[in-house]
């Protein structure tokens, strides 16, 4: 078996109306996808998402030819194309659903097949006021899931305060509840800093008394000194590294004990096989390994194969907001939106590989570019377009 072919799809949703997420000043007005392909020459095709891909297209060539069986030499490449810039971990996740279809396997049961479920968290994004706060969380409840993670201003600790106690008032103990500060990196053009280790304390406190399951990004994440600081002293879990860059960043934080709650995303942090090795690691030395997934669809699908394969939890991140980020917007390349269940959680399913079946309709009235590259008689050949 040989890789023959990848190909990728860049996918635009025009957002009417715009998506108004917490750690963005930026209204969203469209929201991206990308579709990427590999083909062997059996036949098969898996498919991964999840990232942009952008920039990996002049380094492709180094899978074409190679065996989709032979991942840890797969990863290799892929580790020295993403220290030249570019993510190219949703390729991995291609290439895990195209074994996966080839051993008619779900890449969970492959990697290791812990569980194959695992119940969800709502992980909420727009800013709210704490009345709405409270509505949006009885809504969440009322839905099936049994916690909810709420993004709130780090700047304004009265006002996220407010929100929480709402919240907490308004579902008593009916649901687990999070709270994200986003403090541990910035979007483009956002030069606004970080809240200090003292404020970060005062939060851990409050959130404590109001009985918070974790508190997520409370300080930049380089400093994990001060993060290790605060997860010894706090009464609360301290979580994040959803955007650890490489699998030594991830085994930073961990020999630092920085984080009660490791979060690494395998299609932005380091892929599936390395993600696989790094939640058993966590889970080992007593720590919990609930994988960041605020992508689309096919992100979250290979972030939960690959929690479910280790048995990470105890919850896995669901995006989902009614104010504005819903799973028909954040799903839309695939035919059915991921959903959970009746008892609120994620279910692998028996499906082969990652579970993806596209909306090829969807796809084609959504694409706005693309490119491929092949073997044709042992050359590498490129083509540009949608």
């Amino acid at each position: 078996m040989r890789v023959v072919a990848v190909s990728v799809e860049q996918l635009v949703l025009d957002l009417d109306p715009p998506f108004h997420a917490n750690w963005d000043p930026e209204p969203r007005r469209t929201f991206p996808a990308t579709v990427v392909r590999v083909t062997c020459d059996e036949g098969l095709t898996g498919i991964g998402g999840g990232d942009t891909l952008h920039g990996v297209q002049p380094h492709v060539h180094h899978l074409l030819g190679s065996d989709p069986l032979a991942m840890e030499r797969q990863v290799r490449v892929l580790e020295s194309i993403d220290f030249h810039g570019p993510r190219p971990w949703p390729i991995e996740a291609a290439l895990w659903d195209l074994v996966g279809k080839a051993t008619g396997r779900p890449v969970a049961t492959l990697l290791g097949g812990m569980t194959d479920r695992l119940p969800a968290y709502a992980s909420t994004g727009a800013a709210k006021s704490a009345a709405d706060q409270a509505d949006v969380a009885v809504h969440v409840r009322d839905r099936g899931f049994g916690a909810i993670k709420l993004r709130v201003d780090a700047h304004d600790r009265v006002a996220a305060l407010a929100e929480v106690t709402a919240v907490r008032e308004a579902v008593g103990s009916d649901l687990e509840v999070m709270v994200d500060l986003n403090q541990a990196w910035r979007m483009p053009g956002d030069t606004a800093g970080s809240i200090d280790l003292v404020t970060a304390r005062r939060f851990a406190d409050a959130l404590a008394e109001l009985d918070v399951h974790w508190l997520e990004e409370p300080l930049p994440a380089r400093d994990l000194a001060g993060l290790a600081q605060l997860r010894s002293d706090a009464r609360v879990r301290i979580a994040g590294g959803e955007l650890s860059r490489t699998m030594d960043d991830v085994l930073a934080a961990l020999d630092a004990d920085a984080y009660d709650v490791h979060q690494p995303d395998v299609v932005l942090a380091g892929g599936l096989w390395r993600g696989r090795t790094l939640g058993e690691l966590i889970v080992r030395r007593g720590r919990r390994y609930s994988p960041h997934t605020w992508t689309d669809g096919l992100g979250l699908l290979a972030n939960l194969h690959v929690a479910a394969a280790v048995g990470g939890g105890p919850f896995l991140e669901f995006p989902y907001d009614p104010h504005g980020w819903t799973p028909d917007r954040r799903d839309f390349p695939l035919a059915a939106p991921v959903e959970i269940d009746a008892q609120g959680d994620l279910v692998v399913g028996d499906r082969p590989g990652l579970g993806i079946v596209l909306d090829e309709d969807r796809v084609a009235a959504t694409r706005v570019g693309g490119w491929s590259a092949r073997l044709d008689q042992g050359t590498v050949v490129y083509e540009e377009g949608p």
